[in-house]
């Protein structure tokens, strides 16, 4: 094709040096990166998890551009279904969840491309061959180039019979020029050896950098921005240390209670649940040292160094009694209206001893961060619903004010507020207008909502497009999920040889023993 430029070639080379061109440059962001032709295979798309978060984003990424026109969605569920019950499914699940307008040409072509595969069971052999023919009919009429992805949304008693048929049936053979991935939900296991366990089974079918474990809150805009803020930025990075960090608080509390997912809450509990995944991931993004590059490799070694280093040792010491709390909400009234304990929530057995509430002290054993405690809380039925983490900083080693001017004010806090209310405060202390010298404190604050003028795609959006794309910075490795479960194994097990969780008063912000968890340390949870 002539080109438009008048300059002669030779001119345009040295402007270019590279010979790229900065209109096609793949590193221009301007330029929206598409997911390769594929077919998506979804195990459970029937379940709670695909029909609120995974279909609605699905439609949202076609809707943005960002699928390619071949892609195809293969759902498989114990549903008698036709592809024409499977379409109308989906359309109810996007319609009703996704965040973009309704487009019809659009869900024209991605519905075109959907295909229903009833299984009996996830042993039935029967149903994986004829998920084989509906993929390669897929691969032959859509143009999909081979490429598969594999979406296992189940129950993680599941994954040894799925994975040994799916690598029995050859879905997973490599094909020269197309590409095989797999997509798991978490729980990552329930504990450091079952965890192990999984990864030598999804291991058999697909190389360990084409597997992606889900951490949805890795996908959120102000997860990400946890990194942008410390690297991008001079200001904080020289204070973010043991000298001037006096603790860090993470925080993930929920109003609400379990609601229906009895049959799941119960046999994991809120250690299991979210410290060992959310939790754990935010402090290693808040701890890590700075990478090389944002590549996933540079990443992923950086948050493995600091999880490495975590100990549950308090000045030396190691007394799981002084260093974690655990709680069960009682019934009560939360929001003036009367609320059910978690023994007396459906499906929980009156001998339960898991837990809702948990909070742990940990320590991080390297130059930066040397007798900093980090201390983790997650519960539910508590005050508020927050998601955040808390930098708090040492006060001033001298204050050149009379006593009764600073009386109003606390230490310096940097808070990455990564839900509801997305942002970033800054405590910080001033003076109060008037002739007297009185100080106060104040907040310096950046609201996602008020700074931009683009909406932040939701997280599976991108965590999908990522997977998609074989791109793996937000998807904790292997080794992540290892060095997580060796932090709270031994949590786990003293818990377990410990009797029954504390009760806690619905709307509080916890049990007891977890106000004494810092108070040994002369500190005070944040009220968030």
């Amino acid at each position: 094709m002539p080109t438009t430029d008048s300059a002669p070639a030779g001119q345009q080379a040295n402007a270019h040096p590279q010979g790229v061109n900065p209109l096609l440059d793949p590193r221009d962001l301007r330029l929206p990166r598409i997911a390769d032709p594929c077919v998506l295979v979804m195990f459970g798309i029937t379940g709670d998890l695909a029909r609120h978060k995974l279909l609605p984003a699905i439609y949202d990424l076609a809707s943005r551009g960002l699928l390619s026109p071949s892609f195809s969605l293969v759902g498989v569920g114990r549903r008698d279904w036709s592809d024409e019950e499977l379409r109308d499914y989906v359309e109810q699940a996007a319609r009703s969840g996704a965040r973009t307008p309704w487009r019809p040409a659009i869900w024209d072509q991605l519905a075109a491309g959907m295909r229903f595969v009833e299984f009996s069971s996830f042993e039935d052999d029967d149903a994986y061959a004829a998920l084989s023919r509906v993929v390669a009919e897929l691969d032959a009429t859509r143009g999909t180039a081979g490429n598969r992805a594999f979406y296992l949304s189940i129950p993680p008693g599941w994954f040894p019979a799925v994975t040994e048929r799916i690598a029995r049936s050859g879905l997973v053979d490599e094909a020269a020029g197309s590409w095989r991935r797999v997509v798991i939900e978490k729980p990552f296991g329930h504990d450091r050896a079952s965890a192990r366990e999984l990864d030598d089974l999804v291991g058999r079918i697909v190389r360990p950098d084409d597997v992606f474990r889900v951490d949805h809150y890795l996908g959120k805009e102000t997860v990400q921005n946890i990194l942008a803020l410390r690297f991008a930025n001079t200001m904080l990075e020289p204070l973010w240390n043991q000298r001037y960090v006096d603790h860090v608080q993470i925080t993930m509390a929920e109003d609400i209670g379990i609601g229906t997912r009895a049959g799941y809450y119960d046999t994991i509990g809120s250690a299991r649940d979210v410290i060992q995944n959310h939790l754990l991931q935010l402090l290693a993004l808040t701890a890590m040292e700075e990478p090389t590059s944002m590549d996933a490799a540079a990443v992923r070694a950086e948050k493995e160094k600091v999880l490495a280093s975590v100990v549950l040792e308090r000045d030396g010491v190691l007394d799981l009694d002084l260093t974690t709390a655990r709680g069960r909400y009682d019934s009560g009234f939360q929001g003036g209206l009367p609320v059910r304990g978690y023994l007396e929530e459906e499906g929980v057995g009156a001998d339960s001893r898991t837990e809702t509430y948990a909070a742990i002290r940990l320590e991080i054993a390297n130059r930066r961060w040397a007798g900093v405690p980090f201390y983790l809380r997650a519960g539910k039925r508590l005050s508020r619903r927050v998601t955040e983490v808390a930098v708090v900083f040492k006060r001033p080693p001298f204050l050149p004010f009379e006593a009764a001017a600073t009386a109003g004010v606390g230490a310096n806090t940097v808070v990455l507020r990564i839900q509801p209310d997305e942002g970033i405060t800054m405590r910080l202390a001033s003076k109060v207008p008037g002739t007297q010298m009185e100080l106060r404190d104040v907040s310096m604050d950046f609201g996602y909502g008020a700074s931009f003028n683009e909406e932040s795609p939701e997280a599976y959006e991108r965590l999908i497009l990522d997977a998609l794309l074989g791109d793996a910075p937000l998807f904790p490795h292997q080794r992540e999920v290892d060095l997580s479960w060796r932090i709270l194994d031994p949590v786990i097990e003293h818990w377990a040889a410990s009797g029954a969780p504390q009760g806690y008063r619905p709307g509080s912000w916890g049990p007891a023993s977890a106000r004494e968890l810092l108070a040994r340390d002369g500190r005070i949870w944040r009220r968030s």
